[in-house]
């Protein structure tokens, strides 16, 4: 099942409520499950070199089927041996802020969040990131 570009303006309306809410304006992108940008915002005043980050995020979060956090956790870290993989397919990020999008435990897409620190972009993505 693929995001349909109405449940992806409720995502995205979902997240920039939570960020209104915690007043941190960020970028926030919804890729679809092949990996391609549904749709994007930048609230106003979000950091431009935030822009790249949300996408990267997004991006991460799709090629590992996970949370951002969980990949950095899981490949990035000093101890798991693997560490030009960050610098693989464009860029990768392990920290908070990108993650699936379910419809019950269907994933049909993938937000990443940038702007706030790692736990505000958590916050706002975990705040959208179901159906």
């Amino acid at each position: 099942m693929e995001i349909t570009s109405v449940q992806a303006l409720t995502i995205m309306q979902r997240a920039i409520a939570k960020a209104t809410e915690i007043a941190m304006p960020v970028n926030i992108v919804i890729m679809d499950t092949s990996g391609y940008i549904k749709l994007f915002q930048r609230m106003d005043n979000a950091y431009l070199a935030a822009i790249d980050i949300a996408i990267k995020k997004a991006k991460t979060a799709m090629l590992f089927r996970a949370n951002t956090e969980t990949v950095g956790e899981t490949y990035f870290a000093p101890e798991a041996r693997a560490y030009g993989m960050i610098d693989t397919n464009g860029g990768l990020i392990g920290f908070q802020g990108g993650m699936p999008v379910r419809d019950g435990d269907t994933i049909v897409a993938y937000i990443g969040i940038s702007g706030g620190s790692p736990a505000q972009d958590f916050e706002i993505a975990s705040a959208a990131n179901t159906l």
